[in-house]
């Protein structure tokens, strides 16, 4: 297992900095570590947010069995451009772009083909995984990061980074089964089944879509919240029966 103190590869021409986990015990420790060097389709971010998701904490901790240490967490990366290689079109230098949890794929299946590059059989997540060069990727809580410009998204200069940094993964795990399913037509009545991380954006998305929401909650302290904050329609609490006839 590599140390703080030691780089995590050899032979790397950009040198970086993040926190790793080195352990399971949780706790993240100053790391360096080498990124690969940019290609000819790839960008490079200057890291200014990155968000944290209980992913981030499964493997931090190695409660799934496969972390790779050492680990450097983080794929709810938002961040400014700083460098652009030469089939980099649609970004420049300066663009506030956001990372999620994919940095690679085959490109050449037909998952991909059909811009499903989530399950590509050789997709690449953005750490705990093998990079094209054969290095294992790291995540966001890091100072930079090297990305192919098919998995940068720009982030509108409207919206606060540090505010967009869930939407690369809280956010995209509502949006996408709310478009997918057609639950995004105005007058339609969904239900958010538990307010946390990700029901939160679910509710939010589905208020801008025109959507009547009702969020269903373990926790009736969370209806003030719900309603008066998120905008919610109506709340029930799932162990009162009274409620869920």
């Amino acid at each position: 297992m590599a140390t703080s103190e030691e780089p995590a590869e050899q032979g790397h021409p950009n040198q970086a900095f993040g926190w790793a986990a080195t352990d399971t015990s949780g706790v993240l420790s100053p790391f360096k570590f080498s990124r690969r060097a940019t290609g000819e389709k790839d960008a490079r971010v200057k890291v200014l947010f990155c968000g944290i998701c209980h992913t981030d904490i499964h493997m931090i901790k190695n409660e799934w069995g496969k972390t790779r240490s050492p680990l450097v967490p983080g794929h709810e990366i938002v961040g400014t451009v700083t460098d652009v290689e030469s089939k980099v079109k649609k970004f420049k230098v300066g663009d506030k772009v956001g990372v999620g949890f994919f940095i690679g794929a085959c490109h050449s299946c037909d998952n991909c083909g059909n811009d499903l590059e989530n399950y590509c059989p050789k997709k690449i997540y953005t750490y705990g995984s093998t990079d094209y060069d054969g290095i294992a990727t790291q995540g966001g809580f890091s100072d930079f990061m090297v990305v192919e410009d098919r998995y940068v998204v720009r982030i509108p200069d409207n919206l606060p980074l540090d505010a967009a940094a869930p939407l690369l993964c809280a956010g995209i795990t509502v949006y996408s089964p709310l478009k997918y399913f057609e639950l995004t037509k105005p007058g339609m009545h969904i239900g958010v089944v538990g307010l946390g991380g990700v029901g939160h954006v679910a509710v939010k998305f589905a208020k801008a879509f025109g959507v009547k929401v009702t969020v269903i909650s373990t926790s009736p302290n969370k209806k003030k919240e719900a309603i008066e904050l998120l905008g919610a329609d109506s709340f029930l609490v799932s162990h009162d029966q009274d409620q869920m006839q």
